[in-house]
């Protein structure tokens, strides 16, 4: 009889080559990344696209052929202007100048003719039979998409159209009058299709088929798009424009991520040893892959994309600090390390999945339901959430089995769990519920104080406000020094606030935006730039804010869907609805507390408010669910269970409190180092979501518990009373029932 194979039979060569494997991969991305195959490949970093802060772009003005518009159809074309543009990067921006004039910047593109030819002339649209009838204009169509589907092997290429109910009534009468007649579709006077109708089309949704190519199709979608406009737009002004904030603002924030690495490096390295020796290494290949992803997918990086990159630097070793506090819990029960290896991830997995998982669903509502900012940074957290499972799950566990099977197999390379003193978390949290519900209140008192000192109730950013823009031409060179100095100028004589500023390619010529001004404030601003430098012309506009209500309904509309889903996917789960209720008023309570920082502190309330606001949607759940994962566990204690839910409830903080407070110390170093280093600009983004940091780890460990204990335990007396009364409903049937008897018997 042969010798069977002995398995794994050379573990320390299985090692080395996983650790050469691992390392050479690595060299490689890192490669891709910081020198690239080419300016024109796919990888390099210098590929990924800037925002307008960071590396501005084009700037197309259009003026309305109309007379007098209504704001309503000026606001409307304006944000069907930023979905149109949103095809280019979803952080492009649209703008009204004036009371006719609207402006839309792509960033990252460096051709506006090319733009331009691409965008088209938003003109008029409208659909016609042959006697001349007007059937549908510009306004009722809602999308028109290219697409492709297979016909016996053979690509069919059409366009598909999407009606209001207004034109889905007229285009229903119109078909069904006009079989076998065509339907002729006009842009500008000019007929651009005319389709053959084949039967009446009642459901407000038509395809045009057998177009040439599906170059064709778009090109027939993109006209119907752009003239599917309130109003008739003529381009007026296109210029090349330069970034707002400068290559400094790149420079700090790079630097602050390199320190923050740097430093989440040495602090996991004391705390874990040589677990925390992997996750270090790891978190280097989560960065380059997330540079190497964001690329590929052509995700738009500003200067809040690039906060959230860092900020994603501290919570890619969130998985790891629940992974490595298992181990060393299992390292105390006394297993050996391989086991407690093995057992630290298999235990630790339902929590990373769910905390996740409950994250992505976010970003997917956010992707599908937000616009413009919102829409970017569901890109790059769904990104960074993947990428951050698969360095924890998969890097870290394949280094640290090759490095017990090198030979570091000695606890001590480990380390053992610290046992913190169960503390009575529910008698606390009365105080601590208190505590938040003033400062909450607090957000909402200084609302109408800020209403009446300054006229508005938030510090509302030029992104939410508009106000004022100031285009000169200079004699002499625009250089960064003289940018900076009359920025500078305009902030002095204004008395302060936003003051952003762009320079225009090819000419010596300036635009600054600053906050809304009196005619006074105009004219002295006017006087002191005129007197101190050489301005041969001078315009002054009014221009809204680029995040219109309706990018803000949008915003708030995908949050409590995904605040809606999320509690679903919790109450799921964990079986109990009061699980998914209870992390979703945390996430309420974080929201508001941030809210209520805004709102005392008077910081500006812009894009990267939403950012923020949508940053800690996303972070402040991953905490609250590992605590709800150690209950879930500890209720299958029977031992436990008999001392009281409290006694489950105040243990699963406690057996949790180190990782809670170790995720929130990177995610907070990271943030604090960017706020340190960064440009003005960004100091009051990193404030804010230093505040969320900490109101995220307070919830968690403070509120989420208790609150779901004191839920269930309103629940089971409820339970229990109403089981009361029907047996005792049941007993006094029974007894009634005997007396009739009785009765019968007599």
């Amino acid at each position: 009889m042969a010798n069977k194979r002995k398995k794994n039979s050379n573990p320390k060569r299985n090692a080395v080559l996983t650790i050469l494997v691992t390392i050479v991969v690595a060299a490689v991305c890192l490669y891709t990344v910081l020198v690239g195959l080419g300016k024109d490949h796919l990888g390099s970093a210098k590929n990924i696209e800037l925002g307008l802060d960071l590396a501005g772009g084009v700037s197309v003005t259009y003026e309305v052929n109309e007379e007098n518009p209504s704001q309503t159809d000026m606001d409307d074309t304006r944000y069907k202007l930023q979905l149109r543009v949103q095809n280019y990067s979803t952080e492009s921006e649209v703008y009204q100048e004036g009371s006719n004039r609207i402006t839309v910047e792509i960033p990252g593109a460096t051709d506006a003719n090319a733009i331009l030819e691409e965008l088209g002339k938003p003109g008029d649209l409208s659909f016609q039979t042959e006697d001349g009838t007007v059937v549908l204009t510009g306004s009722n169509i809602q999308s028109a998409q290219a697409g492709t589907y297979d016909e016996n092997g053979i690509n069919n290429y059409v366009v598909s159209l999407t009606m209001d109910e207004e034109g889905k009534q007229a285009f229903a009468d119109a078909t069904a009058n006009n079989i076998g007649k065509p339907i002729y579709i006009y842009y500008d006077g000019e007929v651009v299709s005319a389709p053959t109708v084949q039967s009446a089309i009642t459901e407000g949704e038509c395809v045009i088929e057998n177009m040439e190519s599906y170059e064709e199709a778009e090109d027939l979608a993109s006209t119907i798009r752009i003239g599917a406009l309130p109003l008739t737009l003529t381009e007026v002004q296109s210029n090349v424009v330069g970034a707002r904030l400068g290559q400094d603002a790149i420079d700090t924030s790079l630097l602050a991520g390199a320190i923050g690495i740097v430093v989440i490096f040495l602090f996991m390295l004391i705390l874990y040893r040589i677990p925390g020796l992997m996750s270090g290494f790891a978190l280097l290949c989560y960065v380059i892959l997330n540079l190497l992803a964001i690329n590929g997918f052509n995700a738009t990086l500003t200067l809040p994309g690039i906060a959230g990159v860092i900020l994603a630097i501290g919570m890619a070793v969130d998985a790891n600090v629940i992974i490595f506090t298992r181990i060393k819990e299992e390292i105390n029960a006394g297993k050996s390390v391989i086991n407690a290896i093995e057992s630290g991830y298999n235990k630790a997995l339902s929590a990373i999945l769910d905390g996740n998982i409950t994250t992505l669903i976010a970003a997917a509502v956010l992707w599908f339901r937000g616009s413009g900012t919102v829409k970017g940074f569901a890109q790059t957290l769904a990104i960074g959430i993947i990428l951050s499972m698969f360095t924890a799950l998969f890097v870290t566990k394949r280094l640290m089995i090759s490095v017990y099977n090198l030979g570091l197999k000695d606890e001590k390379f480990y380390g053992r769990a610290k046992v913190f003193k169960v503390f009575n978390y529910i008698k606390f949290s009365k105080f601590c519920m208190i505590a938040s519900a003033i400062v909450i209140i607090l957000g909402f008192v200084f609302l109408p104080i800020n209403k009446n000192a300054t006229g508005n109730i938030l510090n509302f950013d030029l992104d939410f406000s508009g106000g004022t823009a100031i285009t000169m031409t200079l004699d002499d060179e625009i250089t960064d020094e003289l940018d900076q100095q009359i920025c500078d100028t305009v902030r002095e004589s204004v008395g302060g606030g936003t003051v952003q500023s762009q320079k225009v390619q090819g000419a010596n010529e300036l635009v600054v935006k600053t906050g809304e001004l009196s005619l006074d404030q105009r004219e002295t601003l006017e006087n002191t730039l005129k007197d101190s430098y050489s301005i041969s012309d001078y315009q002054v506009q009014q221009i809204t804010g680029s995040v219109s209500n309706e990018m803000r309904q949008d915003a708030v509309i995908a949050v409590a869907i995904a605040s809606i889903c999320m509690l679903i996917y919790v109450a799921f789960r964990f079986k109990d609805v009061k699980f998914g209720v209870s992390a979703v008023l945390a996430l309420l309570h974080d929201v508001l507390c941030v809210f209520t920082v805004y709102s005392v502190a008077r910081l500006s309330v812009g894009s990267t408010f939403i950012a923020c606001m949508l940053t800690i949607l996303g972070y402040s759940i991953n905490a609250t669910i590992v605590i709800f994962d150690r209950i879930r566990e500890n209720l299958k204690d029977n031992q436990m269970v008999k001392q009281g839910l409290d006694v489950v409830v105040n243990t699963s903080i406690s057996q949790t409190l180190t990782r809670s407070i170790n995720t929130s110390l990177t995610t907070f170093i990271t943030i604090a180092i960017l706020y340190v280093v960064g440009v003005a600009s960004i100091k009051e983004f990193s404030l804010t979501l230093m505040c969320g940091v900490v109101f995220g780890a307070y919830s968690s460990v403070c509120i989420t518990g208790p609150l779901w204990y004191r839920m269930k335990m309103i629940f089971d007396r409820r339970k229990a009373s109403t089981k009361k009364n029907t047996a005792k409903i049941e007993e006094n049937n029974k007894a009634g029932e005997k007396k009739t008897s009785k009765r019968k018997k007599k």
